[in-house]
């Protein structure tokens, strides 16, 4: 069973592929094409350079949930390979993984090397034929189902089977439309909020652990850690809400209202605790007593958002204070003008269309020997590992399959 199989792209949906095509089918000749001049790159910079291989959610049910796009595609194939497949992959190949706190999974070395230095050596040892600087011009099936793979080179591969794992690539996806392939129009997903605004001037690097934020007049909403930063704010709150809401974002061309509450309570509750501080702590300076865990500095900048003097006591407020207060606690109006990239972790929505795919393999519903996962594909899902594990899951549900055996 000496088949060709050619992928595109050496990320990690194209490696993982690879190496599990390779371990089910050793005669099988494998090359994998990759246009820069390294491989891995998302993967060396993933997590701050630490490598966010997963997230420890190991039900299926519950893990297609974190996915704006994909779910109900995803839910078959984690049935066959899910995060803790993943992390024994992982360890029978010596890389020791743990779980932090937020479910988050990083090799205890804390560093991406050693997921790359595995999964080239995995490469390596299976005869994997990989190919930097081999941009792919063109590729075309020919009448026996085998396909034409033409580099920039000028260099033409006949493979058995291809597969595309090559990212957000406008190329590649120009190309799987003169196959025939459907694709939905990319947006960026994963992205941060630039919002100028006196309220948070000067106050980058501060969090609230546990905010809402929500897009005014609409049904997006999110929950989590709130970061200011120097453009605006990110954290996992506004990430989850870039994430859900990509295509309507879009639409507003990053332009919007949104509403924060920055110690996700209920605003009665909080105006009642505001009261009762009144009359506990009638004595003290607001601006030296901050409630709710809201970091000093930003609780005196909601004090003067507020209209009230940061040398007033708390017995100095008014009701009008006191609700202005609460307003600027639990439901304060920012104004959105812009988004930045996440850090250098770069996803988007938009891809394949997902009905012209057979997840059962990954394979091209339109196209014989055509396999396709990772970005290409319109699937993305909120930071936590989970982009990373799509990837896994569909290289190796295709890899296996484009050996020869795919799982039942």
């Amino acid at each position: 069973m000496g088949k060709r199989v050619v992928i595109i792209g050496g990320g990690a949906a194209g490696y993982f592929a690879a190496i599990a095509c390779a371990e089910a089918n050793p005669e099988a000749e494998i090359i994998l094409l990759e246009k820069g001049k390294d491989v891995l790159g998302k993967v060396l910079i993933s997590g701050g350079g630490r490598c966010n291989v997963t997230h420890a959610c190991f039900d299926p049910r519950e893990l297609v949930t974190f996915y704006p796009r994909g779910s109900r595609e995803l839910l078959g194939p984690f049935n066959k390979f899910q995060p803790g497949d993943t992390m024994e992959w992982f360890a029978d190949r010596g890389v020791e993984l743990k779980i932090e706190s937020d479910n988050r999974v990083f090799p205890v070395t804390d560093s991406s090397q050693t997921i790359i230095d595995c999964l080239l050596e995995m490469a390596d040892s299976n005869g994997i034929t990989v190919l930097t600087s081999s941009g792919v011009k063109s590729f075309q099936p020919n009448d026996d189902e085998t396909w034409e793979v033409k580099t920039n080179d000028g260099t033409t591969y006949t493979a058995d089977a291809v597969m595309i794992a090559a990212g957000s690539s406008k190329m590649m996806w120009d190309n799987l439309k003169k196959v025939g392939h459907k694709i939905i129009e990319p947006v960026p997903s994963l992205f941060t909020f630039n919002i100028k605004d006196p309220r948070i001037k000067g106050l980058s690097g501060i969090s609230v652990p546990n905010a809402t934020v929500q897009i005014a007049a609409s049904d997006l909403e999110a929950s989590g850690p709130l970061l200011i930063t120097h453009w605006g704010l990110s954290g996992p709150a506004v990430l989850r809400l870039s994430a859900w809401g990509a295509r309507e974002l879009s639409d507003r061309f990053y332009r919007f209202p949104i509403l924060i509450n920055w110690v996700g309570r209920d605003e009665e509750l909080v105006l009642a605790d505001l009261n009762d501080e009144k009359k506990d702590s009638g004595k003290k300076r607001i601006g030296n007593h901050a409630m709710f865990g809201i970091p000093l500095r930003l609780w005196k900048s909601m004090v003067e958002a507020a209209g009230i003097k940061s040398t007033a006591t708390w017995g100095d407020l008014s009701n009008k204070h006191l609700k202005d207060l609460c307003t600027e606690l639990t439901c304060a109006v920012f104004q959105v003008s812009g988004k930045s990239t996440f850090k250098e972790e770069f996803v988007t929505a938009g891809g394949v269309d997902l009905k012209e795919v057979d997840f059962k393999t990954f394979q091209s519903r339109l196209c014989p020997n055509l396999y396709l996962a990772g970005e290409i594909l319109d699937i993305d899902g909120i930071t936590g590992g989970f982009n990373f594990q799509a990837a896994w899951t569909g290289g190796f549900l295709a890899g296996n399959a484009m050996a020869g055996f795919p799982l039942d």
